[in-house]
Order: C-alpha cells, then sequence, then structure tokens
C-alpha cells in the first residue's frame, strides 16, 4: 500500500510541476507544434500525404532488437510492471521505439483498429519526415517530451489519436530511444502525459543502477523523505573516492549544474568518508549547493572491492628525501613484487583526455604552443589562453593538467560568466559557516582552496567582476587565501591557467579589468587559433571521427566528405564540428557518411562564405543539363516529397532542395 502511494505522489509531484508551469509551457508547445508543421512542408508533405513508414524487413528488425535488448528487457521486465495498476484500466498503447524512430516492441491493447490502419508495430518508422509531426518522430528531434493531440497531427491519417512521448537518454547522456503512449483520447491528457515522462525516468534510472550498482554507491535524494524511492529522485553516482560519475537528468534539473565529476562535497554539505560510514538504511537531510534541503537516500555497492589502502595519497604525505631513501634501500633491497606494484601504481591519463602528442597533427604553430605550455607547467608562471568561443581552451588545459606533476591533484575548472556575480566570492574563496544568510552549516572550502597542489583553470576571466579580482590578486600575490566571514588565512600551491575570448588589454582600457592582475594572470600567452586558421584542419577532422566512432560504431569519413568539411568557416569551432559529426553519424545509422546526412546550419554557414555549385545536374542518360529549378521539383514528385532521396539523386544537399522546392 505505501509503496502504490509512493507511485501515485510521484506522479503528481510530475504533473502539477508542470501545470505551475501552464502559461510558460502552452505558448512553448504551440511553438514547437508550429516549427513541427514547418519542417513537414519543407520535406514536401501535405495534409493529405499517406504516412511512409520505411518498415524494416524481418531479419533486420530481429538484428535491431538484438543491438537494443538492454532497453527493451530494462522497459519491459523493470518498468512496466512497475505502472501496471496504473495502466490496467487504460486501453492505450505503449510502443517503444530506437533512437532512428523504429519500433522495437509494443504493450497493451488499443482501441483504434488493427496495426495495418495505425502503424504502431515493429519495424515501422515514425519521423517527422515520413509520418510528419507524430510524438515519436517529434520527441527525437527536439530532445524533449511532448504529446501530439488529434489535430496536431499533420496528416489527416494519424489524428485518430492522441501520442505523448518521452526521451530516453543512456549514462552517457546520449538519446537512446523513445517511450510512447497512444491512445484514441479518451484518457485523460495530463494523466497520459506526465505517465510516459514518469516512465522514461524510470528507464533511465533501471540502466543507471545496471550499469553502476556493482561497484559504486548511488544516492537518491528528493525534498520528501516518503519518495525516496520514487523514480522522481535525483540520482547521483559515486565512486569510492566521491567523485560523481554519473546523474539522471532529474539530478541535474534540481541542482541546475553539470554535475559530471564534481566530488559530493562540492554539491551536499557532507564528505565521502561520511557517507561510506552512514548507516544505509537510515535517510540523512543534507543540504545542497549551501542552500536547498533534500532528504538523500545511500545505496552501497552490491560487490564490495577490497582495496589496499595507500596513505600516500593523503594530503599531508610528504615524500622521504632521497638520503632517507637510499638509507632504506640499504636496509631493505626492493623485491621484485615492490617495483612492479610501482610500476602499476603510475596514472594514465583518463578516457575523455587527449594526449599532448595529439592535440596537433601538423600544424606547427599548435605544436609550438603546446611545447611552450608543457614546459611552463612545471614552472611557478602563469598560463593565458585566447581563443574563440568552442576552439577547445578547455580540451587543451585538462591534457596539459593530466601531462603534469600535478595530475595525481585535483584540475578545478571555473566558468567565471557561468557563475551568478553576487556567488563568485563565496564559490572561489569559501566561507565559514553563518558567514552569509543561506550559508551552509559547515561551511565552504571554496574552489581554489580545492585545487590546491593541482590546477586552477579559470575560464573567461574577463567576466569577473571588479570587486572579485581584487580579491583574486590579493591571493596571487599572498598565496594564501581568507575564507568569507573568517580570519584566518590558508596557504595554497595552485597553478593558475586562466582563458578568455576577450581581448584583456582592451577590457584593461575600458576599465572593466584590473591592470594590475592581467600582468600577474599572463605569464605565458597562448592563442588557440580556431578551428577555420588550423592549417592541419583535414587530420583534425578526420581525428575527431575516429574518437566518436570509438563511442559509435560508423564508417571512415570519405575524402570527398573530408574536402566538403574542410571547406566549412566552422565559426563554432571544435564544438560546432562535433555537433555536426555526431548529428551525421546519427543520421548515417553507420551507412557511409554522405552530404544529406548533415545538419542544415552546416549548409547555411558554407553558402554563406561560398556559392552553391549546384548549378546544375546531368542526366544519367546523358542528356542536355536540366536546372535545378526543374530537376529539383520533378524529382520531389517522382520520390513523392522525399527530400532525402531528392537530394542523394540529384547530388545536392538538402538546404538545396529546400530552396528550389519553394
Amino acid at each position: 500500500m505505501q509503496e502504490e502511494e509512493q507511485k501515485q505522489r510521484a506522479f503528481h509531484a510530475l504533473v502539477d510541476e508542470d501545470s505551475t508551469q501552464d502559461s510558460s509551457l502552452s505558448q512553448t508547445h504551440k511553438e514547437r507544434i508550429q516549427a513541427s508543421w514547418y519542417r513537414c512542408e519543407q520535406f514536401g508533405l501535405d495534409h493529405s500525404s499517406r504516412p511512409d513508414f520505411a518498415t524494416l524487413p524481418r531479419g533486420t528488425l530481429s538484428d535491431l532488437v538484438d543491438q537494443h535488448r538492454s532497453l527493451l528487457e530494462t522497459t519491459e521486465n523493470e518498468v512496466l510492471p512497475y505502472y501496471e495498476n496504473i495502466l490496467s484500466n487504460s486501453a492505450c498503447m505503449i510502443v517503444l521505439a530506437d533512437r532512428q524512430g523504429h519500433v522495437l516492441n509494443t504493450w497493451g491493447q488499443p482501441r483504434f483498429g488493427s496495426a495495418e490502419e495505425h502503424g504502431l508495430v515493429g519495424g515501422n518508422q515514425w519521423t517527422e519526415m515520413g509520418v510528419g509531426t507524430n510524438a515519436i518522430g517529434t520527441a527525437l528531434i527536439t530532445g524533449e517530451a511532448i504529446q501530439v493531440g488529434r489535430d496536431e497531427h499533420f496528416l489527416r491519417a494519424n489524428r485518430f489519436m492522441v501520442g505523448s512521448a518521452s526521451p530516453i537518454y543512456n549514462t552517457k547522456n546520449d538519446l537512446v530511444g523513445v517511450l510512447d503512449i497512444s491512445s484514441d483520447a479518451y484518457l485523460p491528457q495530463d494523466h497520459t502525459f506526465g505517465m510516459v515522462k514518469l516512465m522514461s525516468l524510470s528507464v533511465e534510472n533501471r540502466l543507471i543502477f545496471s550499469a553502476f550498482q556493482q561497484e559504486h554507491f548511488i544516492l537518491s535524494f528528493n525534498t520528501n523523505v516518503v519518495s525516496l524511492d520514487s523514480h522522481w529522485s535525483g540520482i547521483l553516482v559515486l565512486d569510492e573516492n566521491g567523485t560523481i560519475v554519473s546523474a539522471n537528468r532529474r539530478a541535474e534539473v534540481v541542482l541546475a549544474r553539470d554535475l559530471a565529476l564534481l566530488n559530493i562535497n562540492q554539491v551536499f554539505d557532507i564528505e565521502m568518508r561520511e557517507i561510506k560510514h552512514h548507516p544505509f538504511s537510515l535517510p540523512m537531510k543534507l543540504i545542497a549547493m549551501g542552500r536547498y534541503q533534500f532528504y538523500v537516500k545511500v545505496i552501497p555497492p552490491v560487490q564490495q572491492i577490497m582495496r589496499v589502502p595507500d596513505f600516500r595519497q593523503r594530503a599531508d604525505y610528504v615524500a622521504p628525501s632521497q638520503t632517507e631513501t637510499l638509507v632504506m634501500k640499504e636496509k631493505n633491497p626492493p623485491t621484485e613484487k615492490i617495483i612492479k606494484a610501482e610500476k602499476a601504481s603510475i596514472k594514465t591519463i583518463p578516457d575523455n583526455v587527449i594526449p599532448l602528442s595529439e592535440l596537433q597533427h601538423g600544424d606547427e604553430r599548435v605544436e609550438r604552443l603546446v611545447r611552450q605550455a608543457h614546459k611552463i607547467m612545471e614552472k611557478d608562471i602563469p598560463i593565458l589562453i585566447h581563443g574563440e568561443t568552442g576552439a577547445g581552451k578547455e580540451i587543451f588545459v585538462r591534457s596539459l593538467h593530466y601531462h603534469s606533476s600535478r595530475a595525481k591533484e585535483m584540475l578545478v575548472a571555473v566558468n567565471c560568466a557561468a557563475i551568478p556575480a553576487e556567488l563568485v566570492e563565496s564559490e572561489l574563496f569559501g566561507y565559514e559557516k553563518g558567514a552569509f544568510t543561506g550559508a551552509q552549516n559547515r561551511g565552504s572550502i571554496g574552489l581554489i582552496r580545492r585545487a590546491h597542489h593541482g590546477t586552477l583553470f579559470l575560464d573567461e576571466i574577463g567576466e569577473m567582476p571588479m570587486a572579485v579580482q581584487s580579491r583574486l590578486l590579493r591571493v596571487l600575490q599572498e598565496r594564501v587565501v581568507t575564507p568569507l566571514g573568517s580570519t584566518e588565512a590558508f596557504p595554497v600551491d595552485i597553478k593558475l591557467i586562466s582563458a578568455t575570448n576577450r581581448i584583456l588589454k582592451d577590457e584593461v582600457k575600458e576599465g572593466r579589468f584590473r591592470q594590475d592582475l592581467y600582468y600577474r594572470i599572463s605569464g605565458l600567452n597562448i592563442e588557440l587559433p580556431a578551428l577555420r586558421e588550423r592549417l592541419d584542419k583535414g587530420e583534425l577532422i578526420q581525428y575527431l571521427h575516429n574518437r566518436l566512432r570509438k563511442e559509435e560504431p560508423g564508417p571512415p569519413l570519405s575524402d570527398s566528405m573530408v574536402a566538403l568539411l574542410v571547406t566549412h568557416p566552422w565559426p563554432g569551432n571544435m564544438r560546432q564540428l562535433a555537433h555536426v559529426l555526431k548529428v551525421g553519424m546519427a543520421m548515417a545509422d553507420e551507412e557511409v557518411l554522405e552530404e544529406w546526412h548533415l545538419p542544415d546550419d552546416f549548409f547555411d554557414d558554407l553558402e554563406a562564405v561560398t556559392p552553391s555549385d549546384y548549378s546544375t545536374q546531368s542526366s544519367a542518360t546523358g542528356e542536355e543539363e536540366e536546372p535545378l529549378e526543374k530537376l529539383i521539383p520533378r524529382l520531389l514528385s517522382e520520390f513523392k516529397g522525399n527530400v532525402s532521396q531528392t537530394a542523394k539523386s540529384a547530388g545536392v544537399s538538402r538546404n538545396t532542395v529546400y530552396k528550389y522546392a519553394k
């Protein structure tokens, strides 16, 4: 009975949260439907078009089901039974689709006719391009939950039902599928929409437990102690040191910050050692981010890993002098086992850190600045990096840190533009308990002291408020930090790296940046070139594509595709390149990556600097060349409005098809 009440409470919390924002969401929903209808028109569809489900052959569907076995079993065995009582009286169909919109399986009985009529069967593909505005396809494009009413479907053929769909993200925050509830509109709409969002969260939470529960601590937190076991709780996954290695979407929404690789003491007022020794059946009441109160439940690892303690990892460890080491060697000659253990203890760089040697691929300018920065990392000289947004400044800094003698200590990255101005000082320098209204009881050590013996990376330092600049200057001069509300000074040993996309000398002239601070942070000035300026752009594109293929299998880039990517101006730099490649690989779905797989804004940027060279198209029969203004409409008619097939046949981009289709 108590379990059923928890389910209902979690469900109503979700619906209530949506209803409190009804006025803003209704307009947003309307705009999303309008945007979807516009896309459908661009795809060449009209309201009377018949749905094109692009049904997969039985063998291909079987392979697809095998690929998504974990997602299917998690949904069917661990999530659907949880909602069985709530759904038992509802005549609806539950649909699970992959990230391409292919239906993997369905559950329940629809009231709206046979499978041939409604099309919600295994192997059918529900995308906007083929089926018009629909819950599954529109959720895939927007990446957000959506409910599509009867008359909101673009195709009249689909206006017999209401679809409510919510995307499912895996532990890497990649979209892996969509959960949909379709009915003939006799169910209450709020009920259905809230249910599908709760169910998708349930699937994500179970995927997290499956991936991490064996060897990691899992923290569940909620504002209500009786809701700690609900699927509406935030979830954090911790390693034995208290580092957050994964989290569900609810946790990031509630805490409103990027949680990746933070330590638990940066989120809640507790240390990892306290978590390990706390009775696991007893909920805790903790303060998050210094101001929000939550109830927290600790779930220990299923498999307790035995590890030999190494006290050298403690902050107060001092290595023996060379003389002491020689004396010890004479008394205790090293054995082969000790030598092997010392070699085994040497840390390798994390998988998400690019080796220094792979930061450049033939650009001498980049090679030189990498070599300079690597040398300066071991000196008491600050580094200032200039570069456009998305040029890879943080990637560069992470590589420098993990290839330095400070690699065993923390790299603390601070985006000065992301922290509210009134909180920058307390976040950086820390504070004593009770230093100000809302301060947590234990106080806060501050980000600068967290970087003690490690590296402090101040990104967007040009955004730092003037008052904070003065305090930072004093810390850099005196090498001590005094927390807010305290008279005690704490020594700090940090490697300071700053970055900016502004011209700080101009900021100094305008009075927005302190001149003395500028000269204190600019020991080695580095100009990280934009992607369009790189001389090794082609090799760099190939390298990034190969790294992405390790995460998501896909074919190599063809020479023609590399040539196209090299000609792009890349205003968003490395960040934009990664986005374009990920979208292209997802659209290609392990086929050869071609032009029509790339996002439309890629071609918008390209055509802004280079006029389109698609002026004519030779026919396969060797007849006279047909102008695009005639060729595109003809092919669109032949392919029944299929933009991708039209682009492929004409040898042009989808953007060009849209242009001449008008």
